[in-house]
């Protein structure tokens, strides 16, 4: 995996959802779009997939302009069509209308000079299932801190 560089992350998608199942999907872009991409400006925090016509859509991605373009540049929230297998595109479609399901995007990085997004099906987590997540995560860290301690001793 040396050939991957992480653009983006979407943290608040692990602590909001509970990612079922990850897919790679490539993207269809505008050169000034790749640009701002390889200068990592880019915000996943509000985006998700929509399906429309059998394809499925990355929405809400925030690429910001690049500013060398100008005028000429791209909309920073337009939506952007995302490249999969057929197989995997009608999956996901038939798990979203599923009741509960949701499409997010995950991470942006870029393979070989290409833009990917990893996207996840994922399920809304319930207040208690967040709080239950943020008790564990703290658990460990106390744990962490006494072992820690013990071996200062």
């Amino acid at each position: 995996m040396g050939d991957i560089k992480v653009v983006a992350t979407n943290r608040k998608a692990t602590h909001d959802y509970v990612i079922e199942d990850r897919y790679e999907a490539g993207l269809v872009l505008t050169g000034t779009e790749i640009k701002s991409i390889r200068a990592g400006r880019v915000s996943l925090r509000d985006g998700y997939v929509q399906p429309r016509n059998g394809e499925l859509w990355l929405v809400n991605v925030h690429i910001a302009a690049y500013d060398p373009a100008g005028r000429h540049g791209h909309d920073p929230r337009r939506p952007r069509k995302l490249l999969l297998h057929r197989k995997e595109i009608d999956r996901l479609i038939g798990k979203v209308q599923e009741r509960g399901y949701t499409i997010v995007p995950l991470r942006m990085y870029l393979k070989r000079g290409l833009a990917k997004v990893e996207i996840g099906l994922a399920r809304g987590k319930r207040k208690y299932d967040k709080r239950e997540t943020i008790a564990r995560r703290d658990a460990e860290r106390e744990i962490q801190r006494e072992w820690k301690e013990r071996r200062r001793r």
